[in-house]
């Protein structure tokens, strides 16, 4: 009976997890716009979002600043988490009370002192404010994800490769980094998707003319949403979980060799 409870309650909680995004991939397919009655099979509403200008210049300017932004996040958070692992414990606990800050900190917060800020260094509100946000709000997910995989580490494995003679630089790209890659792809991830996720940060530093998804499905709420934003949200989950698949797959595969390297 125990074991029965179990497995129900998870059963429940991916029910309330995964219920909506399967209603809304079934009515992608439906050939009427409500969203309350099927009325057969379609595929028109996937055909008539690749001729919505307005839609293909939102999901431009979306993957472009989710691709960039969690690039150069990623970059940033590994190298400040490396420096923060390396600091000593008072410096240490200080810098991280910093880091949670922006993650605990309420978006529209974030979002109103990021205008602020672009609005007193005279930047026009744009592409580049709508980048260098997201590159902000992301860099302390990666921080956050790249840290537990150093904590792992051998700390005598970088000494070991210095005293070997390896640069500095060296020992960290062959040494450390292929150790933390788990840590680094999670940041990756995790910092690409809340950028496509975004909507607060992103309504408050862009500027005309440059929209992301969530904006442009906002300003459509208010007239009722199109199922062709159905349709391209069953895109981009597609897209999303082919990703995952991929990674966790490597993933495995790699850790499949250490293992039989190790045995």
């Amino acid at each position: 009976m125990k074991g029965f409870l179990k497995r129900f309650y998870v059963l429940l909680i991916f029910a309330f997890l995964y219920a909506p995004i399967i209603v809304l991939i079934v009515f992608s397919f439906n050939d009427s716009k409500s969203r309350g009655n099927w009325s057969g099979f379609t595929l028109k509403w996937y055909r008539q979002l690749f001729h919505d200008q307005q839609i293909m210049s939102a999901l431009y300017y979306t993957i472009i600043i989710a691709v960039v932004s969690s690039f150069v996040a990623t970059v940033i958070g590994t190298a400040a988490a490396i420096g923060i692992h390396n600091m000593k414990k008072i410096k240490k606990t200080i810098v991280m009370n910093i880091t949670y800050l922006p993650v605990m900190n309420p978006d529209i917060v974030t979002g109103i002192s990021l205008m602020i800020l672009f609005i007193f260094l005279k930047l026009e509100l744009g592409f580049l404010t709508l980048l260098l946000s997201h590159i902000t709000f992301n860099i302390p997910y990666v921080i956050l994800s790249v840290l537990p995989k150093l904590r792992q580490l051998n700390k005598h494995m970088y000494e070991a490769a210095l005293d070997l003679g390896a640069t500095p630089f060296y020992a960290y790209r062959k040494v450390i980094l292929p150790q933390i890659m788990p840590g680094v792809i999670t940041g990756l991830l995790l910092a690409f998707t809340l950028s496509l996720d975004d909507f607060i940060i992103s309504f408050f530093t862009t500027g005309s003319g440059v929209a992301n998804l969530s904006i442009v499905v906002y300003s459509m709420a208010r007239r009722g949403i199109s199922p062709k934003i159905n349709a391209l949200s069953t895109l981009m989950f597609v897209s999303v979980l082919l990703l995952l698949l991929i990674v966790n797959r490597r993933t495995s595969k790699e850790n499949n060799v250490k293992k039989g390297s190790h045995a």
